[in-house]
């Protein structure tokens, strides 16, 4: 089934207590897109990029069967960039600058080839932006899914109240899931969110895996432990389009199908850890992503005699 994602194509530079880079290329839709095709065939991105983002990168999308009719280029602009210094835990980080450049002004453009797409991932971006694609839909998606920020919550609530009601999933970390509710409590937390409108809230807590709230039924995915973590950047958004490209090559939305789609979710962020960037999820194979699912799943399975 076909998957449309909107979000950032950009430029990144990272530092981490494991070295520091250049520009490399990220972005949310980047991450999603990559992630998410290693599972659905019909793979549709709207973003937006500057004249100064390299040729060889959209090949790279292009390669990996993500549509890019709805990739916007800018001739006379530049590319969004994030610059962030990751603290020795790896778990918390600052920005060290922000370009919005091309993202200021983005208005995305749902070409007509996109319109019939049964699943909408709507990557991290402001609210507003968010909410426009929703409405420039034809047809409602099958599935609405939708990532987002402590930095929107800050200057944007308004606007991402608004857009809650549209979407079916949610996904954020646990820290935001606190602002968001002002609950301290997840489950309490991710009941709120509920009320708010996505009846499917995932919370994720980096290397303590994640949190699948469905209805009344939850789920818990854990995070494999790994000898080497390079680099978090990109592994929630990964983690997102694992999951919600399992669910499109499979066109089932039940809570037993969700747990599954969490745990590739998991594997695809464990992989995107390993190296900085996008460059260890741009040339795996399905044995790759078979072999690390199996690891998910010995690392959970038990059982009890009684």
């Amino acid at each position: 089934m076909s998957l449309l994602t909107i979000g950032s194509v950009a430029f990144d530079a990272l530092e981490t207590p494991f070295g520091k880079t250049d520009k490399i290329i990220g972005g949310a839709a980047t991450f999603i897109t990559l992630s998410a095709s290693y599972f659905t065939k019909q793979n549709n991105l709207v973003a937006v990029v500057g004249g100064d983002f390299p040729q060889e990168m959209i090949d790279i999308l292009v390669q990996h069967g993500v549509n890019t009719e709805g990739l916007q280029i800018r001739e006379e602009e530049k590319t969004f960039f994030w610059s962030g210094r990751y603290h020795n835990d790896m778990n918390t980080r600052d920005t060290v600058e922000v370009q919005l450049n091309v993202m200021e002004n983005f208005d995305p453009v749902i070409p007509e080839s996109y319109q019939n797409c049964r699943y909408l991932m709507l990557g991290n971006t402001a609210p507003a932006i968010q909410k426009t694609v929703i409405e420039r839909m034809k047809s409602r998606p099958k599935l609405i899914m939708l990532d987002t920020m402590n930095f929107w919550m800050e200057i944007a609530m308004d606007d991402l109240m608004q857009v809650l009601p549209l979407v079916d999933v949610v996904t954020v970390n646990d820290e935001e899931a606190r602002i968001l509710t002002k609950e301290y409590s997840l489950v309490r937390a991710a009941a709120k969110i509920q009320k708010m409108g996505p009846k499917t809230v995932i919370i994720k807590k980096g290397e303590h895996g994640a949190l699948l709230f469905h209805e009344d039924r939850i789920f818990f995915a854990p995070a494999l432990p790994l000898e080497e973590v390079f680099d978090p950047t990109g592994a929630g958004d990964t983690f997102a389009g694992g999951f919600i490209g399992y669910l499109a090559s499979t066109d089932d939305t039940s809570f037993d199908n969700m747990k599954r789609a969490i745990i590739y979710g998991s594997a695809m962020a464990s992989f995107c850890v390993e190296k900085f960037g996008a460059e260890r999820i741009i040339n795996l194979t399905a044995d790759d992503i078979r072999k690390r699912v199996s690891e998910f799943v010995r690392l959970s399975a038990f059982g009890i005699e009684e």
